[in-house]
């Protein structure tokens, strides 16, 4: 058998997550199953390093198999294209040893949130980004931003059906910026929470539009309690940028590649 490794790009409006449904063929994982089963002339079961919500996109999402044909590298990216809707596409591929898992081996996880910010609504940019028609003031968002990096307990910032089994993360940056009618929130964690980027997301925004003091993402934290958190925010801002693991893996290091850059 050998362990194949892959990173895919993906545009998510149109699928119900990454996350294959019994009820439901509209999710990137069945795309992109049926894409290499295709070329390995057999069924293919994957293992992504992060399931994303309905909506979200991936810059670059990581995935393993395993599999009993020879095939090239070239064959695995160019033969899944082919056969890939135009909204998901694999980036590389390459054979790894088999103590590589891509989640379990992941050191750390990058996202980041795209708010387009103008009055007016966008066009070609609607599901590229989250909408905001207030103003947002980055440098009160930056500031807040600061008392959630480090390791803490982000219940107040997770879903209420997250599954998870602690709620404690560590947060290696967070930082938030403007480029010209964008607001960027890059954040990198060991891992993350279910909703947890697009609720720290929303309190952020919150503090941004002047509703709350940046002291207030402190405050959530503090509550431990979702139900006293903030807003969460829409999912179609927000990108999967990449996944960090060992050098002693070699996978290739990428550009990002988001709709702004």
């Amino acid at each position: 058998m050998h362990r194949i490794v892959a990173g895919v790009e993906y545009f998510g409006a149109s699928y119900h997550g990454w996350q294959m449904q019994k009820h439901s063929d509209q999710t990137v994982q069945e795309q992109v199953e049926k894409a290499l089963g295709l070329v390995a002339n057999k069924p293919v079961r994957i293992i992504c390093a992060g399931r994303t919500d309905a909506g979200v996109h991936a810059s670059e999402q990581v995935i393993h198999f395993d599999i009993d044909v020879d095939r090239t590298n070239r064959s695995w990216v160019y033969g899944a294209n082919s056969n890939l809707p135009k909204d998901i596409c694999l980036l590389w591929a390459m054979q790894s040893s088999n103590d590589f898992h891509a989640r379990f081996s992941a050191l750390r996880r990058r996202y980041c949130y795209i708010i387009f910010n103008r009055n007016i609504r966008p066009t070609f940019n609607a599901y590229r980004t989250t909408w905001c028609h207030q103003i947002l003031d980055e440098n009160l968002m930056h500031e807040a931003a600061k008392h959630l990096i480090g390791s803490h307990d982000f219940s107040s910032y997770r879903a209420l059906g997250c599954q998870a089994k602690s709620p404690v993360r560590e947060i290696y940056h967070l930082s938030v910026a403007r480029k010209g009618a964008y607001v960027l929130i890059d954040i990198e964690a060991n891992a993350f929470l279910h909703h947890m980027v697009r609720n720290i997301a929303g309190v952020l925004m919150d503090i941004g539009k002047g509703k709350q003091p940046p002291i207030w993402a402190k405050e959530v934290l503090q509550y431990r309690d979702r139900c006293l958190g903030g807003v969460t925010a829409a999912p179609f801002g927000l990108y999967l940028m990449n996944i960090r693991y060992p050098q002693k893996y070699g996978l290739p290091k990428l550009s990002p590649s988001l709709p702004i850059w």
